[in-house]
């Protein structure tokens, strides 16, 4: 599984909109791809598909988030929106 550790970027960390960029643009991939916020209470991962779950990690700019998928193109991508 390919994974990434990246720093969110954006002024209002993962929230609303953002979440929705990293959402529509996780979808289209057949492949799962998970977020996980480093130091956060669940170490599972949430899907990046879904801008709801993403809104869950509660990352903030700054926040260190990992990217995992099967897919390394997916992960790079879902990074760069992160980033």
């Amino acid at each position: 599984m390919a994974s990434k550790t990246v720093i969110v970027g954006s002024a209002v960390g993962l929230h609303a909109r953002p979440a929705a960029i990293i959402a529509e643009a996780a979808e289209a991939y057949d492949d799962e791809i998970l977020l996980t916020l480093v130091g956060g209470d669940d170490d599972e991962g949430v899907d990046a598909a879904s801008s709801l779950m993403i809104m869950t990690l509660g990352a903030e700019k700054g926040s260190e988030v990992i990217v995992e998928s099967d897919n390394e193109e997916a992960v790079e991508k879902i990074a760069a929106l992160i980033e």
